[in-house]
């Protein structure tokens, strides 16, 4: 699969995704979402890309726009593009779906996307994970993944003194 086109149709609007969502359940597929700043791709994010892509048939991942990543992260930040960010992501072979998100937390957009499995990275309690009880009354699961130790953003910008 060379087709560069096929990446960029991974990325999609919220109408394009709920219609695909449809189309997957349809074939039975279960639905894994996780989210995230992804600002600078390391082995940590694909550690946990990849432990969250095992979770379900389809991962689906929510991308912080660029002004909520200046808001978690600061002004300097984020360092790549939210089109950027997004492109890359899409570009991995166990990612299905990317969709920006332009609100603080991914809430509004779990409970219109309601997936199987919701994964989160870290060290979050389950009523610290945004769109848990959402996930959960609809009859799905929440899924925490641990850190990779080592690996973060933050610790790459400090490396090459910018953090």
């Amino acid at each position: 699969m060379k087709n560069p086109a096929f990446i960029q149709s991974k990325i999609y609007s919220l109408s394009d995704l709920q219609r695909q969502i449809i189309r997957w359940k349809l074939l039975g597929k279960t639905m894994a979402f996780t989210n995230g700043c992804f600002d600078i791709l390391h082995e940590g994010h694909i550690y946990s890309l990849s432990q969250a892509a095992s979770e379900a048939d389809v991962l689906i991942v929510g991308v912080n726009a660029d002004d909520s990543v200046r808001k978690l992260k600061g002004p300097t930040r984020p360092v790549n593009s939210q089109a950027s960010r997004s492109l890359l992501l899409a570009s991995l072979l166990m990612v299905d779906a990317v969709i920006i998100f332009e609100e603080d937390t991914p809430l509004e957009l779990i409970s219109s996307l309601l997936p199987d499995v919701l994964v989160k990275g870290g060290d979050y309690t389950l009523d610290q994970i945004v769109g848990a009880k959402e996930v959960i009354a609809n009859g799905g699961r929440v899924v925490i993944n641990p850190i990779v130790e080592g690996f973060s953003t933050t610790s790459t910008l400090a490396k090459l003194g910018k953090g």
